[in-house]
Parts: C-alpha cells; sequence; structure tokens
C-alpha cells in the first residue's frame, strides 16, 4: 500500500542546506516519512491530490533540531559542587578531590534502570518541546562494563518511549574509575579489549568518544581507543581543548573524528586540521557559562578554515544542568559571537554531520527524514533571540504531527 501524501503549504521554509536557503512562500511534500519535495509554492509539481493539506498560515518552518552532545542520562544532580564554584573552586580542584564525575558515577551505579529512565525522561521531554527531534546521548558515568550497558539501554529505552531519534555514544573513557586508581592504561585496554567488542556487539553503541585532558585521559590512551573503536567499524568523538591543550584535536582530525566538542584551547592551526578533516567543532557555551573559565573557543579560527560548527546543550548535571538548546543558541551568539545564521545551523545541519546523520537529517531536502518544526515567529533570528520563552508551534517527526 503506497504511503499517502501530505502538503504542508503557506510557510516561510528556511531549508538549512548549505547556502541557508529560505522559501518565504514554500511549501514542503511528505511521503510517509520522507521529504518529497520542498520549494517554492508556486513551483508546485503536479500530484496526485494528497490525502491531507495544512495550510502553516506564514509560520516558519526549519529541519527538527538536533542536540549533538548531551550526558542526558544520569541520576541526582550537583548543585552542591555548584555552590562551590560560586566560592572560587574550579571544576579541575572539584574533581581531583573525588567530585566531578565521579559524584555522578556513585549516584548510577546506585541507580536502577527504571530509576534511571524516569529521571531521565523529563530532562528529554524538556528538549522535544523546544523542537529537538535527534539527540545524542552518552554514557560515561557508569564506569564499569553492567554500568555503562545500563546507561546505554536507557538510551535506547528512551527513544521507543517518545518521538526521538537518539544517537548513544559510549563514553567510558569519561574519568578513570577508582578501582583503577593510577592504572588509566589497563583502564583503556580492558575498555577496549572488553567493553567496546560485547557493547558493539549487543548494537549499543553508535560511536565512541573520549575526554581527552589533564583529568581525563592523554593523547596516547586516546589514541589507543580511537584505533580500536575504528577496528570495529565505529566512528569516534572527543572532548578536547575544554582546560588546555593536549594536543587532541590533531589527533582526532587524523583518524577524522565526527566531532571534537568544547575547544577553548583550540588554535587557529586546529581549526585549520578539523576542517580539512571534516570533523565538526561543538561549542558548549552553557557549559562555559556554568563554569565561568572565561577563555573562549576560537570562533575567528574556525569560521575562517571554514570549519563546521555545531552548538549543543551538553546536557549533564555538573558543567552544564540545562535542557534547553534553544538557550544554548542565544548563548553562542552572545557569549561566543556566532550570527543567527550559524547559530541555526548549528542546531540542524551542521549538529547531523557532528553525529554522521547529514544524510537522513539537518535540512529539508527531498529523500531526507521529513522531521520539523513550525514556528510562531516573525523572523528565523527570533531562534537565538529569545531568553526563556518557546516559540514553538508544532513539531513532525517522521511525517508525524507530534506536539
Amino acid at each position: 500500500m503506497a504511503e499517502a501524501l501530505t502538503l504542508w503549504r503557506n510557510g516561510r521554509v528556511a531549508t538549512c542546506d548549505e547556502s541557508m536557503t529560505v522559501f518565504e512562500q514554500g511549501a514542503l511534500l511528505t511521503r510517509g516519512g520522507r521529504i518529497e519535495w520542498v520549494g517554492d509554492e508556486s513551483a508546485l509539481p503536479e500530484f496526485r491530490a494528497p490525502a491531507e493539506v495544512r495550510d502553516l498560515n506564514g509560520g516558519w518552518i526549519t529541519p527538527g533540531l538536533i542536540d549533538c552532545h548531551t550526558h542526558l542520562v544520569f541520576a541526582g544532580t550537583r548543585a552542591t559542587e555548584y555552590a562551590q564554584r560560586l566560592k572560587g573552586h574550579t571544576y579541575a580542584e572539584i574533581a581531583r578531590a573525588g567530585g566531578g564525575i565521579l559524584s555522578t558515577m556513585r549516584a548510577v551505579r546506585a541507580a536502577s534502570e527504571q530509576q534511571l529512565f524516569d529521571e531521565s525522561a523529563p530532562r528529554l521531554q524538556a528538549l522535544l518541546a523546544e523542537g529537538v527531534t535527534t539527540i545524542e546521548i552518552k554514557s560515561g558515568y557508569g564506569l564499569t562494563l553492567a554500568d555503562e550497558e545500563k546507561m546505554l539501554r536507557v538510551g535506547r529505552a528512551l527513544q521507543h518511549a517518545f518521538p526521538v531519534t537518539v544517537k548513544t555514544t559510549l563514553l567510558a573513557a569519561h574519568t578513570l574509575p577508582p578501582e583503577y586508581k593510577d592504572r588509566a592504561d589497563d583502564y583503556i585496554q580492558v575498555v577496549c579489549e572488553d567493553w567496546l567488542p560485547r557493547l558493539h556487539g549487543e548494537k549499543l553503541i553508535d560511536a565512541v568518544d573520549v575526554f581527552c585532558e589533564s583529568i581525563g585521559f592523554n593523547l596516547a590512551q586516546s589514541e589507543s581507543l580511537f584505533e580500536a573503536a575504528q577496528a570495529l567499524g565505529l566512528p569516534v568523538k572527543m572532548h578536547a581543548e575544554q582546560l588546555s591543550n593536549l594536543g587532541g584535536s590533531q589527533m582526532a582530525a587524523r583518524h577524522r573524528a565526527l566531532s571534537c566538542d568544547h575547544l577553548e584551547f583550540a588554535t587557529a592551526e586546529d581549526a585549520a586540521s578539523l576542517a580539512a578533516a571534516g570533523t565538526v567543532a561543538v561549542l558548549l557555551p552553557v557549559a562555559f557559562y556554568c563554569l565561568a573559565e572565561g577563555r573562549k573557543p576560537p570562533v575567528p579560527a574556525l569560521r575562517a578554515a571554514r570549519t563546521r560548527i555545531a552548538i549543543a546543550s551538553d546536557c549533564n548535571p555538573g558543567s552544564s544542568p540545562g535542557t534547553s538548546l534553544l538557550l544554548a543558541m542565544s548563548m553562542a551568539t552572545r557569549l561566543f559571537g556566532l550570527t543567527a545564521d550559524e547559530a541555526l545551523a548549528g542546531v540542524t545541519r551542521n549538529a547531523a554531520h557532528a553525529l554522521g546523520e547529514q544524510a537522513a537529517r539537518g535540512t529539508l531536502e527531498p529523500g531526507k527524514a521529513a522531521d520539523f518544526v513550525i514556528w510562531n515567529i516573525r523572523s528565523i533570528e527570533e531562534l537565538s533571540y529569545w531568553i526563556g520563552f518557546n516559540p514553538r508551534r508544532s513539531v513532525i517527526r517522521a511525517g508525524r504531527v507530534t506536539l
């Protein structure tokens, strides 16, 4: 049985393609869960009468938003650590004292799978309410095989329970667990030789990430993980140059990583290497704001090198306790100097590249998923303008209205 056509007409369509094309009197044709045609309504091709015609009354249409870096599945909070930072303690100091990621690790290990799901679901719902249709969820708070597996299963379960595409990333190399104190090489070895093959065999991993940092893992350990992941056909990502520059982004570029994320200490040379490798620079302005470290990512250098720039919420309990991608867009424009168009591309087209999903999502064009958002706005710049206000009218995922 042929899937029915739906015509979405009388809208202002922001395709978010490389030219940021806008159709002021635009329309979309969808067939089932795919886009069949997009363009100016006056150029609408002949077709059999669709099952449904939806008049958008001049509303703006964008691709569904993509949050390409989150740690959304966790238990508990770290509000006391936020209070400590307000008194002058740094993120690194708190981590070295046994807090930070290890604090959340203890909460996650103690939580059941159902508890993790129940605590994570409201955070996901908040992002969906703002038009997010695709999200990445990292593990990295379990730091045992069983607990990392538990987190990844919750990520998969959230996709089954809500209208969203979830990409799960193994971040077992987030920090060194207490069982491996002073034995980082041994820990990386067990992740590479045991955990990765098992979790990949269970189809729980879409990508592999590493925190390459002075309080995380060094360059050699990160490269060992990358090599093990790529031997299994898994793409790689990296938390890089957030608190210092260890050369992580250069190594990630050599491995053609999907993305390097944070990048406050990245250089112009790093930007050029990322651009040449097709590796996306993912900026995380909410974490920058919460940590108040002061050093900004080198946006002019990224722009000059034509590095793809994405923006994400970095939703996590420590450095970025936020569930608003729209707020991250606003912060990226004000704190990092991105333009409104760069911010929008950063949560659509470039965010899709950061997840390896560019063939299916991130722009409005024929053949791609019918994931899009209808907004009650007068201009597209409003998406990175409002603070604390959500102008979303409707969310369509796979051709179906979900909100």
